[in-house]
């Protein structure tokens, strides 16, 4: 006999909650730096592959999975197969580290958002973020002391991930994500649009969309865009699984996939002209060529981006505050759904309560999460997500596309997606999810392996490598596999009917 199981109000409250999964800092800061870097508006070929063969065959596999097994991702690979339970247990422990480091950059955001009313980083945003925001120890193993300001802002976004996962899914996430996604996207558009209005801004936007049909035939623009689609859709993480896990028996599945990704490359595409069109008017005003203030990933948020609002005037502070509100949300609607994975796994392990499971959860996160309030917070926050985004990841979507294609089978998928959508997909799609994915991930991380044994790591030591990545990896399988050797309460594997298993 099924077991009831919450469920979303609406359709669109899964859409706009996958989608605020998907939608997350990485729209914001990594998507604009690596178009520019791997052929401009060339990058859209390979992109646009990389989605159809890639994005959404596994958008589909973890919709698909999630609902027919009705479980967080753990449950549903147990109920598909016993043996592959850990496989599921991996990628929630890789999230509970991902939200412990998360929660540091949304304080961060935080606290910027509060000084872009005045500029309070001053003429030198650089100097200002790593010695007197963070003061950035020298080296990973020098923790030295706690950053209260952040630990503070950490503590909030604690507080804010407890109260809608506390308030469940149709109470909670779906109701904020309601709010927060159309927010977001308002902000976004006046960003946009102030952006391109500033004098400059078109040089910003001819160097992101020139494209450079030479870097097409290169194979590392190939696996860039499919890093980056995995990367930004949330797949690996056990996220997408359990929130389809939560949809009504009769749901548009496959057409849900291709709305989520869509959705998400269009923010992605949005973020990337609102970022270089203003980069393109810091490099006008200071009379320098674009390459000298290009840049991705925190420096870009934290170091340029304040550079640019400090020699805007009033608009600068205008814009300062909106973009940082921007990543504030991003980041909650990324924060909770990786909250609801790993609270949804516990719950239906252990049987546990709701509210009860959140709390402890959430307690728990916020002592883990003190660590990066120190003064070494950045280093862990750098080494840990390149080795879970470049290696726990990637081989948790090999590891399912693995077992989909050659042991579950992907038409026993495939038909209970067709059977309740409008859109069918075809046999293409065994194929994918059988060949294509599999060898573009393996391509993926082998290439990864070979760069990293190249040359370590931004040229970090050998024991900060091993402790605060390769440890991280080991704790995700060993991990996974210890949990798995537990027994499920309340006869979970056994609490769904043979029919849907079937």
């Amino acid at each position: 006999m099924q077991e009831d199981r919450e469920q979303w109000g609406t359709k669109i409250g899964f859409i706009l909650a996958a989608i605020g999964s998907a939608v997350g800092l990485g729209n914001i800061w990594r998507f604009p730096y690596v178009v520019y870097s791997n052929g401009g508006g060339a990058f859209l070929i390979p992109y646009l592959c990389a989605i159809f063969t890639a994005g959404i065959p596994l958008l589909i596999l973890e919709y698909g999975m999630g609902h027919k097994f009705k479980g967080s991702t753990p449950l549903s690979l147990a109920r598909a197969n016993k043996k592959f339970e850990w496989i599921g247990w991996w990628p929630i422990i890789s999230s509970s580290v991902i939200l412990c480091y998360y929660s540091m950059i949304l304080s961060w955001a935080i606290k910027y958002m509060n000084m872009s009313f005045t500029k309070a980083w001053g003429k030198d945003s650089n100097s200002f973020f790593y010695n007197d925001f963070l003061n950035l120890s020298d080296s990973p193993l020098n923790f030295v002391g706690i950053v209260w300001p952040i630990l503070i802002g950490i503590a909030i976004i604690w507080v804010i991930n407890w109260f809608i996962c506390y308030k469940g899914i149709k109470s909670g996430i779906e109701k904020t994500s309601k709010i927060l996604l159309p927010s977001l996207l308002v902000i976004m558009i006046i960003i946009v649009i102030r952006g391109v209005t500033l004098e400059g801004a078109s040089v910003g936007l001819n160097t992101l969309f020139t494209p450079d049909w030479d870097k097409v035939k290169n194979p590392q623009v190939w696996i860039a865009a499919y890093g980056q689609v995995f990367f930004s859709l949330s797949i690996g993480t056990g996220i997408m699984m359990t929130y389809s896990s939560y949809l009504p028996k009769k749901t548009d599945i496959n057409n849900s996939a291709f709305m989520t990704a869509f959705a998400n490359c269009g923010f992605e595409f949005l973020s990337a002209i609102g970022v270089f069109a203003i980069l393109g008017v810091m490099a006008t005003s200071q009379g320098v060529p674009m390459e000298e203030v290009v840049t991705g990933g925190i420096g870009l948020a934290f170091i340029a981006f304040p550079k640019v609002f400090t020699m805007m005037g009033i608009w600068g502070n205008i814009l300062g505050v909106l973009f940082f509100s921007c990543l504030v949300f991003a980041g909650i609607t990324s924060s909770v759904s990786l909250v609801e994975a790993i609270s949804s796994a516990v719950i239906d392990k252990f049987d546990g309560k709701r509210k009860k499971v959140v709390t402890y959860m959430c307690l728990i996160g916020f002592a883990t999460s003190i660590v990066f309030a120190s003064n070494a917070g950045l280093y862990l926050l750098d080494i840990m997500d390149n080795f879970i985004n470049n290696y726990g990841i990637v081989v948790v979507g090999l590891l399912e596309a693995f077992i989909i294609g050659w042991i579950i089978k992907p038409k026993v998928i495939r038909e209970h997606t067709n059977k309740i959508s409008y859109f069918k997909i075809g046999k293409w799609w065994d194929i994918i999810i059988k060949y294509v994915t599999p060898t573009l991930l393996t391509i993926t991380l082998i290439q990864s392996l070979i760069n990293e044994f190249k040359s370590p790591y931004e040229g970090y030591d050998s024991i900060s490598l091993l402790l605060y990545g390769w440890d991280i990896i080991a704790l995700g399988i060993i991990g996974g596999l210890l949990i798995s050797k537990k027994s499920w309460k309340n006869s979970k594997l056994e609490n769904i009917s043979s029919k849907e298993i079937l």
